[in-house]
Order: C-alpha cells, then structure tokens, then sequence
C-alpha cells in the first residue's frame, strides 16, 4: 500500500507543478476534482469510480507542460497558431502518463476531456458516448470552472450565468445527462462549497489590482509574506476568526510569485481523504483504488 501511495503522491505532485505555471488557475485543479467528484456521485457510480473520477479531474491538465508560458499566461485572445499549440496539452499529457503504472486511473481524463458529443472536440474527434464517461463529466466541470472564476482580465460569471451556458451548449459541447444533472446541483446550491475556493474551506483571496486570484494554501503560517500570481504584489498573511486577511507589503518578487512548487500538505490530505469515508465505515481513496 505504501509504494501505491508514493506512486499516485507522483500523480498529484505533477499536476500541481503543472498548474502553478499559470498565473490564472490557483486551486482550479482541486475545485474540477470536487466537481467532479459530486457529479459522479450524484449518478450514483460504486464508490471506487467516483474516486477514479475525481482523480481524473486533478489530473486532466497534466499536458499544460507543454504550453510555452507566453501562451499559458496570455491575457487576451489566443491567435490560431497558439490556439493549435493549446491544443496539444491533451496528448502531451497522455505522453507523460505513457510509463507510469498508475496511467490508466486517470488516461481518459488527460486525453479526452476536450472532446465533445458533437465530435468537434480534441485530439480524437470523438462523438457521443465513444467519449469516456470520466471524460465527459470532467469537460463539463472544466469549463464551469473557466467561466466561473476571475482571471486578471475579466471577472468570474454569475454562476447562473455559466449554469444557463451549459444548458445552451447540451448536446453539442457538453453531454445532455450529464450536463443537465449537474446544472440541477448547482441551482440546487450544491456547487457553492467548492466555488471561489483553493481547498476545502479555503476562499481565494483577493489582490486589488488583479482580483480573487490567489491561492493560498491552508497551513501557510501567520506572518508569512506571499506573492499575486500575476503582478507578484507581496501580502503578509493573517487570520482573523479564523478567516484568511492579506494586507500589502509593498514587496515585489515575480520570482517568488511563480515559483512552481507542490503543496504536499494537501496532497498528503488528498491521499487521506480516507477520513471521511472511514468515518462512515467505507474504505479510503488508497483502499478503493489499490485494494
């Protein structure tokens, strides 16, 4: 059980570097991974596909490796020569994965997930139910995600507004079934827990001049200073009611700011998340997947 430990802790690390490249997606990874995994569960899956799934969203822009940083941090509209080069990251990362014995818990996830039932996707072109089912519920979830949270150059939509773009896109973009019953979780509320966070119980926090783009993770001691992604402002970090403040420093290190690096406390609680379904008898993430 150890070993398979180490092996998806190497998952989990991978994804993480990867996305602390982009200046625009702190926490986005965690928060398709919880979609996803509350739309699994709502159809209802066995548990240990559920967790598959939910692995497949934290992994699912593991190629994004492969995107030169003056295309992943672009502000504006890609060109269609880089638009070509963003859409390599699904094989790229499936080239990654190609190796790594635990490939195959999370490969539909890294290809597929920009497929869509029209076949209009990519890289495959795939239609219908020919995408993975982990593949068609971490597309839906990738993109609320896209348009739910704020980025520098513009705010995160309302989310009955991307809600409402879903609903206008089944069938075409976004599996019908799947599409729609994630729809009724978010006008049900069920959705808000996950929203606007980094990790459970974790808000974003916001820098002045770029917006709520800063992840910061939930055991980073009180006076420590960090950096805004994007315009690598410094804020010294402190709780007030247990609620996360950031004041300015003044400081300015681009350095630091995009420095990649792993949170490996939540990791090591991603891989516990055997408290929760223990608690209720059930066996943990480690247990489901490797027996």
């Amino acid at each position: 059980m150890q070993a398979s430990r180490e092996l998806l802790k190497t998952l989990y690390t991978m994804a993480m570097l990867v996305e602390a490249r982009d200046a625009y997606t702190g926490g986005h990874l965690w928060r398709v991974s919880r979609y996803s995994h509350l739309l699994a569960a709502d159809l209802q899956l066995p548990q240990d596909e559920v967790e598959k799934i939910a692995l497949g969203g934290f992994l699912h822009d593991l190629g994004k490796v492969g995107v030169p940083d003056a295309v992943l941090n672009k502000p504006g509209k890609l060109s269609d020569e880089e638009y070509e080069v963003i859409k390599t990251h699904p094989q790229v990362g499936a080239d990654l994965l190609k190796d790594h014995p635990l490939a195959e818990l999370v490969l539909d996830a890294v290809l597929c997930h920009h497929e869509t039932p029209d076949g209009k996707g990519y890289p495959n072109r795939l239609a219908g139910k020919a995408i993975p089912l982990v593949a068609r519920i971490v597309g839906i979830t990738d993109a609320f995600d896209a348009m739910t949270s704020t980025r520098p150059y513009r705010e995160g939509m309302p989310t009955e507004r991307a809600l409402a773009i879903l609903r206008d896109n089944l069938g075409r973009q976004f599996d019908a079934e799947l599409g729609e019953r994630f729809i009724q979780l978010g006008e049900a509320g069920q959705l808000d827990h996950v929203l606007g966070h980094s990790e459970p119980g974790v808000p974003m926090q916001r820098c002045p001049g770029c917006g709520p783009i800063i992840a910061v993770p939930s055991h980073t001691p009180d006076g420590e200073e960090i950096f805004c992604p994007h315009c690598a402002g410094g804020y010294r970090i402190s709780r007030r009611d247990n609620a996360l403040a950031l004041s300015p420093t003044g400081g300015n290190d681009p350095v630091r700011a995009r420095r990649p690096r792993a949170d490996n406390e939540l990791i090591d609680r991603l891989l516990a998340d055997s408290g929760r379904l223990r608690a209720r008898g059930k066996p943990g993430l480690l247990e489901l997947l490797f027996g």
